[in-house]
């Protein structure tokens, strides 16, 4: 993966995490190979070789309902285009959130796929990202890259 190794987790047969591996507390979770596991690797899989746009999986992240309102906007975002941390906060209805949009963004637990990339500074500069800025920038370019294919 050209972003390091990915940790997957699932309950119930939904994703409940997918973080780089490095960030990824092993504790309360037992190590097997699921056909949800399975599924979400090959969508990653494909995602970073520019075949799949849209992910297909189903989600569980643990947040606060502010958090889940902010995430499920963060999936409305069109894969190879940004919004800014005051387009989120608008689109949640709650205009006044940029700095609290932040904060969500970086609890998410389901990078990538919840795309927390897709969301810049309001002068389009790449600000704040959990995984670090040099990863944002790579899946931005992914996207930018075969966006128009």
């Amino acid at each position: 993966m050209p972003v390091g190794k990915i940790a997957l987790a699932q309950t119930d047969g939904k994703i409940t995490d997918i973080t780089l591996a490095k960030n990824f507390d092993k504790k309360d979770f037992v190590k097997k190979e699921t056909r949800f596991i399975k599924k979400a690797a090959k969508q990653l899989e494909d995602y970073f070789a520019g075949k799949l746009k849209k992910f297909d999986l189903p989600l569980a992240p643990e947040g606060t309902a502010f958090q889940k309102s902010v995430w499920t906007a963060l999936t409305k975002i069109p894969y190879g285009q940004t919004r800014s941390y005051k387009d989120i906060a608008i689109a949640i209805k709650n205009p006044k959130a940029a700095r609290a949009v932040g904060g969500a963004n970086n609890k998410n637990p389901i990078f990538i796929v919840i795309p927390c990339h897709r969301v810049i500074g309001a002068d389009g500069s790449l600000t704040g990202y959990a995984c670090g800025l040099g990863i944002k920038k790579r899946l931005l370019d992914i996207e930018t890259n075969t966006s128009s294919q």
